[in-house]
């Protein structure tokens, strides 16, 4: 069963703009099959393939004269960056757009090697794992077990093997992925980071502490959570800063993309324990930010989201800029949304002044949306993407 994604209408206007489009993002979030589905008339290269990366890597004008002009997808990019140059050359000579659609998992070297060869060139799109619009209508899916399966596809459309795969994806992550990414030489301490940092999962970024359950140096801390951002295993949500009469907290706020890789390296014993356990709110709080990041993925932008708290202890979970605007979100687990979960907002939009939207935003388990005093609203987490789609029109 292939299910849309709210990439797909960016990704074809991209097509009739750039000789080259690049769809990057985690393994297995769906590339190819976004391809082979939307490009069904495209010849399609898996560099997956040692046959194919042999032919592309010894006779590269060979491997790019049989298709003979036409739009062809060639997957797996960063296994063959050499070919990169030749297709800038056919590029500048015939500058078609569309013409060459590649997809790539590993964000680092991967556009390294595009910034060098095809800079101005190429488009390049992020497709995360699944989004809510995507599959609520489509999976029977309760916040219980979206947490659980994840938003990957193949977890999420068979939650069967759910146990396996992510035990596969993080085998295969660590020994296949890391050892090409970056010189990790101690892998033992490398995992024993990853678990760890599952364990601070929507808390601030602390690499001093890390570092000493580890058994490494802070840069070396640094570096890993770099890592992890790169392969899309992780992001780091940034504090904002604005000097209004307050010092501010500058640590980053560190987040897995993905609730069932949290859940899976934390060893939670069941859905309802995951949810209801000590990480609730945690879990919950880092799904509406992966759903924040993945809604401006699927627009082809940046994401232009901050947490901001003062040394004081006011806290606000999210803030997006947009339209010239300061959006305050809180995310709480509770189903009983009361005006005392505004005060933050409050607060925020009375600091910030005229930088701050009027209308802020309580994301939580409430049945059906709910004004609440200071003109804020209590929204149910199924429609987050709604309210984004709403303040970024």
């Amino acid at each position: 069963m292939y299910i849309p994604r709210l990439l797909t209408p960016f990704f074809k206007r991209t097509l009739e703009q750039f000789p080259a489009v690049l769809i990057t993002g985690p393994r297995q979030s769906g590339k190819s099959t976004l391809l082979l589905e939307e490009m069904k008339n495209c010849p399609y290269v898996t560099f997956d393939d040692p046959l194919n990366r042999e032919f592309a890597l010894k006779d590269p004008n060979a491997f790019l004269d049989q298709f003979d002009q036409a739009a062809v997808i060639l997957d797996e990019i960063q296994y063959v960056p050499e070919l990169l140059q030749y297709i800038k050359i056919r590029i500048d000579r015939h500058k078609k757009a569309g013409n060459w659609i590649m997809t790539g998992s590993q964000q680092f070297h991967l556009m390294r090697n595009v910034s060098e060869s095809l800079a101005g060139r190429i488009a390049v799109l992020e497709l995360a794992p699944f989004c809510f619009p995507e599959i609520i209508h489509r999976l029977s899916t309760s916040l219980e077990e979206i947490i659980w399966t994840g938003l990957f596809p193949d977890p999420a459309c068979t939650p069967e093997k759910r146990e396996i795969w992510l035990r596969s994806y993080m085998q295969t992550y660590i020994e296949r992925d890391v050892r090409q990414l970056e010189a990790v030489k101690n892998f033992r301490a490398f995992e024993l980071f990853v678990n760890l940092s599952a364990a601070f999962h929507s808390q601030e970024f602390h690499p001093a502490r890390l570092a000493r359950e580890c058994g490494v140096s802070q840069p070396t801390i640094k570096s890993w959570c770099h890592l992890l951002e790169t392969s899309y295993i992780a992001v780091t949500l940034p504090p904002f800063y604005k000097n209004w009469g307050k010092r501010l907290i500058k640590t980053p706020k560190f987040y897995f993309l993905d609730p069932a890789l949290v859940c899976y390296l934390t060893r939670q014993p069941s859905r309802e324990a995951a949810l209801s356990g000590s990480m609730g709110g945690s879990l919950f709080e880092g799904l509406m930010v992966a759903e924040a990041v993945k809604y401006f993925f699927n627009s082809g932008k940046k994401p232009p989201v901050y947490f901001w708290r003062s040394a004081g202890g006011l806290e606000v979970d999210l803030i997006i800029e947009s339209a010239g605007k300061l959006w305050p979100v809180e995310i709480k687990l509770t189903a009983t949304p009361t005006a005392k979960h505004a005060d933050p907002l409050n607060q925020f939009k009375k600091l910030a002044g005229s930088q701050a939207a009027d209308k802020g935003c309580i994301v939580c388990r409430t049945k059906e949306s709910r004004q609440l005093p200071g003109n804020n609203v209590a929204l149910p987490w199924q429609e987050f993407h709604q309210y984004l789609a709403s303040i970024t029109a």
